[in-house]
């Protein structure tokens, strides 16, 4: 990533219909994706696998939908969404904890990238040099919600900093929504406590995108695991326009049979389709 630029709060390029905010952002990437409905979609740092899939999937088509996809860039359901939504060839915006210069978690340094590689930003209420401590995951968490339209738990315990998400979104009047899940299942506890509080039952993109009044449109197919580090980097190669084969080659540093299997695993998945002169574009 580059250096961060310090974007004011009164500029109609982060909030415009939304809640404003009284403090300024330092932004990498763009936050052009905000000009389209965004959604908040966050949970567990440690969810099910069943979890991690439905976010997945659940960004990958809110993302094909044309939603901005937000979530904290933390380790599980956040890093889930950010991934689903570069899938579906989207911009996601990521929120840090902290300032750019100690990037937190380091294992989504990569994702990071991706994210402003692809369109989007990661964004902090802290400045650059700014160190991480926990009790300002609270701050960035009313940045989620503040950049949507609605906020969207996945999958979170009865003490989970989604909660903490969600009730920011309900102080701010938007939709509140959770995952429903079994009753004896502690890693839904939260998703569950939430819906007995009055939050909308959510059981697909769909439902979701009902929420916040956005049309539905029917997404490619795509399952399997979340993308790994390269599907992600050349997702968002492809982010900036259709692609010859060599100059994929020549911009990632891949060999050429390792990216032309990467290739042919996000066509299978519907990520990706190739055209005329070995080059390729995003569906």
């Amino acid at each position: 990533m580059d250096r961060p630029t310090l974007v004011l709060p009164s500029e109609e390029s982060i909030y415009g219909r939304r809640a404003p905010l009284a403090v300024p952002l330092w932004v990498c990437g763009s936050l052009e994706g905000l000009s389209a409905p965004a959604v908040a979609l966050v949970g567990s740092r440690a969810p099910s696998g069943g979890g991690r899939r439905l976010a997945f999937e659940v960004a990958r088509e809110l993302a094909c939908c044309g939603v901005c996809v937000i979530s904290g860039l933390a380790l599980g359901i956040d890093g889930a969404a950010h991934e689903g939504a570069l899938a579906g060839g989207g911009p996601t915006i990521g929120v840090l904890g902290g300032g750019h210069e100690h990037f937190f978690p380091r294992r989504h340094r990569a994702l990071a990238d991706a994210i402003v590689a692809g369109g989007g930003a990661v964004v902090s209420p802290f400045p650059p040099a700014h160190e991480v401590f926990p009790h300002q995951f609270l701050a960035r968490n009313r940045i989620v919600a503040a950049l949507a339209d609605g906020v969207v738990v996945v999958e979170a315990a009865a003490r989970s900093g989604a909660l903490n998400t969600a009730s920011h979104g309900a102080d701010l009047g938007l939709p509140v929504m959770a995952f429903p899940g079994d009753v004896d299942r502690a890693k839904v506890a939260g998703c569950l406590a939430l819906l007995r509080d009055g939050a909308t039952l959510v059981r697909d993109a769909r439902d979701i995108l009902e929420a916040i009044g956005v049309a539905h449109r029917a997404p490619p197919a795509c399952g399997g695991p979340p993308l790994g580090e390269g599907e992600r980097r050349i997702v968002g190669a492809l982010r900036q326009g259709e692609t010859a084969f060599d100059a994929l080659l020549a911009r990632l540093g891949l060999q050429a049979a390792e990216l032309a299997a990467h290739l042919v695993d996000l066509e299978l998945r519907g990520v990706v389709e190739s055209r005329s002169g070995a080059r390729y574009a995003l569906r």
